[in-house]
């Protein structure tokens, strides 16, 4: 003969701790960071400059992520960067139009907040270079020392 009554508190208790080590693994589950688009320099986009040809703009910043067959005169180059189960999102959009064959504009829609510590250190990219320090020029060259000249060793020289 069987209990059903014992078997119940068990049953239930089973139930929980299968529920509880669900809930517990699903938090251990490990989210890549994705990262889409152009990833860009700076100082590549401060390249581009008003009147440089198409050539010239894909040498720099490579093939656009959006080249509409409508608007053939706009280059979109969008970035996007997601890290992990981070709400944080960067993102970028840089417009370069033309007119004709040479860039007329160049407009940043959307730029990344500055990098944070909690951020790694590859987006250090969207940073300007830090100013050259100025080198002072060299100081002039000290006249030679007279000394002996090399014939001075030799029998009947100076």
């Amino acid at each position: 003969m069987s209990r059903p009554h014992l078997l119940r508190p068990r049953r239930i208790g089973a139930v929980i701790l299968a529920l509880l080590a669900a809930v517990a693994a699903t938090g251990c589950v490990y989210r890549l960071d994705i990262q889409q688009g152009n990833l860009l320099k700076l100082s590549d986009i401060d390249k581009v400059t008003v009147g440089m040809t198409r050539s010239q703009v894909r040498y720099l910043l490579g093939t656009p992520m959006v080249s509409d067959p409508f608007a053939p005169e706009r280059w979109d180059y969008v970035y996007r960067m997601q890290y992990g189960r981070s709400q944080n999102v960067d993102s970028a959009h840089i417009v370069v139009r033309f007119d004709g064959d040479n860039v007329s504009s160049v407009d940043f829609l959307d730029m990344p907040k500055p990098p944070q510590q909690s951020r790694p250190k590859s987006w250090a990219f969207w940073k300007k270079p830090p100013a050259a320090v100025p080198v002072p020029p060299p100081e002039p060259a000290a006249p030679p020392i007279s000394g002996p000249s090399p014939d001075a060793n030799k029998p009947g020289g100076g």
